[in-house]
């Protein structure tokens, strides 16, 4: 079980109390995400569907981690990495997302840089990461980290999906 500690954050893995925060971040989604990733016209996910998912799915490895914020005692998203990311064997995908709430306030930076010095103490020499064009913040994120565009793969019904790279 990995957990991962900067001077705000705890990232670790999820309760399934906490399930109402999973529920809340794919209520947030942008309505330009694939449908697949949203709640869809029957409430589902649910959130004790999301409960069942979290029981079931307890990362192996950094998965995708709680982030709690250590002052408020708080699930405000998640981060971690998952392997079913565009990367070959043996390269995972960074992914991260928050609670809008607590956007622009350095989180999802500080999450992703424990992830990444966890990534590369584990022996990772290289860590991928997918973005929406459109997805600004994201993009600026990515950026702060040091990953840079390999390719765009177009999508006609949700924009162009940026893949990126990070040597570690």
């Amino acid at each position: 079980m990995v957990v991962l500690e900067t001077s705000r954050l705890l990232l670790r893995p999820w309760r399934a109390a906490e399930a109402v925060v999973l529920h809340e971040l794919w209520t947030e989604r942008d309505p330009r995400v694939p449908p697949h990733r949203r709640i869809d016209r029957d409430g589902r996910p649910t959130v004790a569907d999301l409960e069942d998912w979290i029981r079931t799915n307890q990362p192996s490895s950094s998965g995708l981690l709680a982030v709690e914020r250590k002052a408020d005692r708080d699930v405000i998203g998640h981060c971690g990495l998952i392997d079913n990311g565009p990367g070959s064997k043996g390269e995972p995908e960074l992914a991260f997302e928050l609670l809008r709430r607590v956007w622009r306030q350095g989180y999802a930076t500080e999450a992703s840089l424990a992830v990444l010095d966890w990534a590369r103490s584990s022996g990772y020499e290289r860590l991928w990461a997918t973005v929406w064009e459109w997805n600004i913040p994201s993009r600026r994120v990515l950026a702060k980290l040091g990953f840079s565009e390999e390719r765009k793969k177009q999508d006609a019904a949700c924009g162009n999906n940026l893949f990126t790279t990070r040597r570690l």
